[in-house]
């Protein structure tokens, strides 16, 4: 297997591009991919302040990476959830992100949930939710809360998150199979901040797989936590992905085919401004700013609300 570009020694067969590749010209062609998302989807540009939500994993650390050897401003974010499993998973996420932080002297903005409101993630969700012990709803409610805030008042232009194409296609086929019009019509690159207190949310690695992320942080030499969330288990989204692996395997470009054609669908008309009636009619929260779609405070607030009125 051979480089095409060099001849060296090949490292990654990019299947759904036909196109194998050395260590150097893998790396170089990764930032080019995401330069071109970039322009392509107006995300933003060199003078925007651009804050990266990072986790610990290998996406947002990558991601991360890019962006600063781009050129970008870019600045860290690390939400500690207060999540165990086998390893102390929040703990070691966090470790990772400020070793990565440190060892390229880039600024980590860190927000510790326990510290914030007295409560770990699961914890909060146990006292909302009926003692339900899958957090999933809970968690990205408030991680969508926090990084959206922290971008907002650390005055960002942009919030960056490591979403893959295979995360992307595997969202894309969920909300098609119930065809969630709603989530549907907002999924895509951008999620512009036209609403105020909504800051600008984007996915520069949305065409990029979930494969060559991982080629690409072995041979950056970025140490990253492997292990999924504990609650992960079981996740409709992984069981999409697996779906779409196997046609992967049998049509190479699949998921980048069927994601770049919604895309291009929903430019031409797929769906009506009426499908996203949710987002038309948000205001701001009376409590936090945050926006909200709901008479009164926003969903978050009135979650806080109900965990500080039941006892420990």
């Amino acid at each position: 297997m051979k480089c095409r570009k060099c001849g060296g020694k090949g490292v990654i067969n990019l299947r759904q591009h036909r196109l194998i590749l050395c260590k150097d010209h893998f790396l170089e062609w990764m930032p080019e991919q995401v330069q071109r998302a970039i322009e392509k989807y107006h995300m933003f540009t060199p003078q925007e302040r651009v804050l990266v939500a990072v986790s610990g994993g290998k996406d947002s650390l990558s991601l991360w990476d890019i962006l600063t050897r781009l050129g970008y401003r870019a600045d860290g974010l690390y939400i500690g959830l207060g999540i165990d499993g086998g390893v102390d998973y929040s703990q070691e996420s966090l470790r990772l992100a400020e070793q990565f932080a440190q060892a390229h002297a880039l600024k980590l903005h860190t927000f510790k949930v326990t510290e914030a409101y007295g409560l770990t993630v699961p914890e909060i969700a146990q006292r909302t939710h009926h003692g339900q012990t899958k957090p999933c709803s809970v968690c990205g409610r408030i991680k969508r809360h926090i990084m959206n805030r922290t971008a907002r008042e650390a005055g960002y232009d942009v919030l960056a998150t490591g979403h893959n194409l295979d995360d992307e296609a595997a969202v894309l086929f969920g909300n098609t199979l119930n065809w969630a019009a709603g989530y549907l019509v907002r999924q895509g690159p951008v999620l512009e901040a036209d609403i105020p207190g909504v800051v600008r949310k984007v996915k520069p690695l949305c065409r990029i797989y979930e494969r060559e992320m991982t080629a690409y942080a072995i041979l950056r030499g970025i140490e990253y936590i492997y292990d999924e969330c504990p609650f992960a288990v079981g996740a409709s989204s992984i069981y999409y992905k697996e779906l779409l692996n196997r046609l992967e395997t049998d049509r190479p470009g699949a998921k980048l085919n069927f994601y770049l054609t919604f895309l291009q669908a929903k430019k031409a008309g797929l769906f009506s401004a009426s499908a996203d009636q949710g987002r038309q009619n948000l205001h701001s929260c009376p409590n936090c700013g945050q926006p909200t779609s709901v008479d009164g405070e926003c969903a978050f607030c009135r979650m806080m609300a109900r965990v500080k009125s039941k006892p420990a």
